[in-house]
């Protein structure tokens, strides 16, 4: 190569340092990918149903706001988040370790991160967000003790106890900060560190987002994300219209079509079965005043019975399209604590052996089954006005009569549901990449404790397993936990019919990238790729 030639290299690359920002030009002009942002991109995006809904005190982590699972907060950072396969990375951690006894677990954080303010984020901000996430009880941080910022890059958090889950919930929180934070105001005017900033909020309508120009990671594709808050159907007839990009829709319309867009389905750890309670009535109230107990699902053979009679494949093709997989451990496949399952499905013979076996019998010869003078009846409870609840909870119904027991499906607002939570089986739905999720379904200490073991459920086996899945680091854990759902299999305190999937329409013109979709939780997590995004060009 001639001098010259070289001298001219030299030159072009000097003005491409020189440049900063415009330095990403290079790496477009050698062939390589820098993820910036498309200049003038804009999506609309229907699916609000993954948070929730329309977040009504506002994008505060603090309050809420993605916070279920470790949701994408994308407005704020957390000090870790999950990869695709669910296992945790760091976010604003640049390193953390967790001590030989469980009970302390030391983060050193990046140093170049600001928030939209232009101050920098610091472990004093991790200190105030995590104790006032504690006092406002927005995730479970019972276990935590103390958390402190050592200096600026360090925090430190003390336990309680031996708690093999805490690292999860280093990437349930988003980070505000804590000089200018104010509970009143923060929701609706959010500053944050994420990859993107609000910068308008029409109530009831739609949030728009813009880049945030401060951002240290990979910058999305996308400068600009109106997300309209929009019910399925609602969805669905914007996405017709062609006025929204993505949208969120209910199982029964992923045969539909839509010109211009095609289907996207990914599968979820998001569970739907029911529980039963174990104990009888005595009497006793929870907490919250909710009665304990039901007479008639205490008895093992109405349990069993159900347990191995229904059909978990006909109760997901009619309440969801057959968009889902089958389960009875309810712990999704993705997971690292998945268990190689063994599913009984439909065996009507064999439910009815168990209740003649269990004295059951139909007395009065109107198919409902008697025993000690009771009926074998009761009520099924279900969200109002969630048509895939309903139709679950009445292809149950309909399944459990051919064995002789009657339930009554009842659908109930979130205060009814609560005041019969302890005495009324209900269609749940759950699914959380924390493994944490099973000792609060299933440990007798969670018992009618807010959602937690609504049915009572009290193994001594299975919280002895518990207690060991806490106290093993976290990978020597997950075994222990897939043993939980085994060891409570025979007295049948939940019936898991399946994982449920997640259906989308995305326009011909955007890139989804199904490939780095995160796990789906309950709730979805649409935003958890929302950075690759990207125009079809």
């Amino acid at each position: 190569m001639n001098k010259k030639i070289m001298f001219m290299l030299a030159v072009i690359i000097a003005i491409f340092l020189v440049m900063g920002s415009a330095s990403a030009g290079i790496f477009d002009f050698l062939g390589g990918d820098s993820n910036t942002v498309e200049p003038g991109s804009e999506l609309t995006i229907a699916a609000s149903p993954t948070h929730g809904g329309e977040p009504e005190a506002g994008f505060d982590p603090l309050t809420g706001w993605a916070t279920e699972n470790g949701a994408e907060p994308l407005i704020q950072s957390r000090i870790l988040k999950k990869d695709t396969e669910g296992k945790l990375i760091n976010d604003l951690a640049s390193d953390y370790k967790v001590s030989d006894d469980l009970k302390t677990v030391d983060v050193t954080l990046r140093d170049d991160v600001k928030f939209t303010d232009n101050t920098t984020l610091t472990a004093k901000d991790i200190e105030f967000t995590y104790n006032k996430a504690k006092e406002n009880a927005v995730i479970d941080l019972s276990s935590m003790k103390e958390v402190k910022a050592t200096d600026d890059t360090h925090v430190q958090f003390t336990l309680e106890k031996p708690d093999s889950t805490f690292v999860h919930k280093l990437a349930q929180i988003g980070i505000v900060p804590a000089d200018s934070y104010n509970n009143e105001t923060y929701g609706t005017n959010p500053i944050g560190s994420g990859p993107y900033k609000l910068v308008q909020w029409d109530k009831g309508q739609q949030a728009i987002f813009e880049v945030n120009e401060n951002y240290y990671g990979d910058m999305p594709h996308y400068e600009k994300i109106t997300d309209l808050f929009m019910d399925s159907d609602a969805a669905f007839r914007a996405g017709k219209a062609g006025e929204a990009d993505v949208i969120e829709i209910d199982p029964q319309y992923a045969n539909e079509t839509i010109e211009g867009m095609h289907t996207v389905i990914y599968p979820s750890v998001d569970m739907r079965g029911f529980y039963l309670p174990v104990t009888p009535e005595t009497g006793e109230t929870s907490e919250m005043g909710s009665p304990i107990g039901n007479n008639v699902t205490s008895d093992i053979a109405i349990r069993q019975a159900l347990s191995v009679g229904i059909n978990r494949q006909e109760i997901l093709d009619n309440a969801f399209n057959g968009l889902g997989n089958l389960s009875v451990s309810g712990i999704g496949a993705e997971l690292p604590w998945a268990q190689d399952e063994t599913i009984e499905n439909g065996d009507l013979d064999k439910a009815k052996e168990i209740l003649a076996d269990g004295g059951w019998k139909d007395i009065d010869n109107d198919g409902i089954l008697e025993k000690d003078g009771k009926t074998a009846s009761f009520i099924m409870s279900y969200r109002a006005g969630n048509l895939p609840s309903e139709a679950m909870a009445l292809q149950i119904s309909e399944q459990a009569k051919e064995m002789g027991i009657n339930i009554t499906p009842s659908g109930k607002s979130t205060d009814q549901m609560m005041a019969s939570i302890n005495t009324d089986p209900m269609i749940w739905a759950y699914g959380s990449t924390d493994p944490y999720s099973i000792y609060c379904m299933y440990d007798s200490e969670m018992a009618h404790v807010a959602f937690n073991n609504p049915g009572s459920y009290n193994n001594s086996a299975v919280d002895d397993m518990i207690n060991k899945a806490m106290s093993e680091d976290l990978e020597s854990s997950y075994d222990s936990w897939s043993q939980v759902p085994k060891l409570a299999e025979d007295d049948v305190p939940w019936i898991w019919v399946g994982s449920i999937d997640y259906v989308f329409f995305v326009s011909d013109d955007v890139d989804f990238s199904e490939d780095t979709h995160t796990i789906y939780p309950h709730g979805g997590d649409v935003w958890g790729n929302v950075c690759d995004w990207k125009p079809v060009k």
